[in-house]
């Protein structure tokens, strides 16, 4: 008998044993987990020729750009709504990008280069249970894009400015990006290594494209080009972060 009521001791604590030790893991409801790393851009671009709007509507054959990838430190925030729905915020220091000339640009090499800011929202799902230390997801959101510190090399603004019929020194040109809502669909796994640490790889795809005006004066301000780009980028984000969950 008191065998018997050893053994169940031992098999009860021996339970809970196991029960404290489950959720060492588990994602919950209310976790957060935050996340810093290498964040990489990759474009699939592909771009139109340069197209004059104004004052004569007209276009430069076989012009065109293509975007260079660009590496920056990534910043993220995901919040577990149950153990397999979560809500992730994705930031980071904005990378530069180089635009540089193809076709009969070619010749001019790079064309100027942007800051691109991309704050990006996602709803993700998680596979198997909280418990699992390997968690492959996915998730679907959006990213509002926009640009600064545009500039564009002295290459380019001779080149604008031999489409004005005028001396490279004698014009100055300036341009401006559009911003953009875009789609961002994403892919990628979690290896949490305890209770807090752990690391995230995730590519995301992002549908984008923008335009770029390019407005042309005189050294005095005089207005006498407008001309414009449009560029697919297209990029293929990688993120590979470690993580700390609390």
């Amino acid at each position: 008998m008191q065998r018997q009521q050893r053994l169940l001791q031992t098999l009860t604590l021996a339970a809970l044993g196991g029960l404290a030790a489950a959720p060492a893991l588990a994602q919950q409801a209310g976790d957060w987990v935050l996340g810093a790393g290498w964040l990489h851009f990759s474009p699939r671009d592909s771009s139109k020729p340069l197209t004059v709007t104004s004052p004569v509507p007209s276009v430069v054959p076989g012009s065109g750009a293509g975007v260079s990838s660009a590496d920056t430190l990534g910043l993220s925030a995901v919040y577990f709504v149950d153990p397999n729905w979560a809500v992730e915020g994705v930031f980071g220091v904005p990378p530069k990008f180089k635009l540089n000339g193809e076709g009969t640009l070619a010749r001019v090499g790079q064309l100027g280069e942007a800051r691109q800011w991309s704050p990006t929202i996602l709803g993700k799902y998680y596979f198997g249970n909280g418990n699992d230390a390997f968690r492959p997801f996915v998730g679907v959101g959006g990213t509002y894009v926009w640009y600064s510190d545009v500039s564009l090399t002295s290459g380019l603004q001779g080149a604008v400015g031999g489409l004005a019929g005028r001396p490279p020194l004698s014009t100055v040109t300036s341009a401006k990006l559009d911003s953009s809502f875009a789609p961002v669909f994403n892919v990628g796994a979690a290896w949490q290594f305890d209770r807090h640490w752990g690391v995230s790889l995730s590519v995301s795809y992002i549908p984008l494209k923008t335009k770029a005006t390019l407005t042309t004066t005189t050294a005095t301000g005089l207005p006498l080009l407008t001309s414009e780009a449009r560029l697919k980028l297209n990029p293929v984000v990688t993120y590979l972060s470690a993580t700390y969950r609390f």
